[in-house]
């Protein structure tokens, strides 16, 4: 039995309507996956970075135990005034890594601002930055530090070991690096760690 013309029209278009019905749904599906796979590969991205940072973190620093690296540089503050290593000596204190264009910094900054005014010694050294910046910064976010040398070119940085700024050391008052503390120095961090470690320290002969 032959089908009529029309019938057979009618199958056609009915063919070729589940045939665009499935391609828009396969399409809808890819449209749907797409943000799902660029999701789970920024959650990838993001826990790898976590586990890099915890890793920079734990790693310990090769200069515990030994003397500030020698130095001597321009002040943040004023150029014609220098701070050197040899400063260091005599009292504990805090050497801070920092720069202008450092996100990380910012978080920290508000907490050194607090320890210089309970009475912890920071010295700066200011890492890649331009001076102009760096002033800046310390006219609007307030200065925590003694002094801070600008280390424009990094060279004093990699005497020190830095990974990437922020980063802070505890000196004792022999000019030994006593502690290294990578990252943004939080509350949690100045109380439980940083300042029972300066106590301990200046009780030592």
């Amino acid at each position: 039995m032959q089908a009529k013309p029309h019938t057979l029209m009618r199958i056609i278009i009915l063919l070729k309507l589940l045939n665009i019905r499935d391609r828009v749904q396969s399409l809808m599906k890819k449209q749907f996956m797409t943000p799902l796979i660029i999701f789970g590969l920024l959650v990838v991205l993001l826990v790898v970075g976590l586990m890099k940072a915890q890793y920079v973190r734990d790693v310990p620093s090769p200069l515990i135990g030994k003397p500030v690296p020698q130095f001597s540089l321009p002040t943040v503050e004023d150029q014609q005034q220098v701070f050197s290593s040899e400063e260091l000596k005599g009292q504990v204190s805090l050497v801070n890594i920092w720069a202008s264009w450092c996100v990380s910094c910012r978080a920290e900054h508000e907490i050194l601002n607090h320890a210089a005014k309970i009475g912890v010694k920071i010295y700066g050294i200011n890492y890649k930055d331009e001076l102009s910046d760096a002033r800046r910064w310390l006219q609007m976010r307030g200065n925590p530090y003694v002094k801070s040398a600008h280390d424009l070119k990094g060279r004093i940085g990699i005497d020190w070991g830095v990974y990437g700024v922020p980063e802070t050391f505890v000196i004792d008052k022999k000019g030994m690096i006593r502690y290294k503390h990578t990252g943004p120095v939080y509350i949690n961090d100045l109380n439980n760690k940083i300042l029972p470690m300066i106590k301990e320290l200046e009780a030592e002969q």
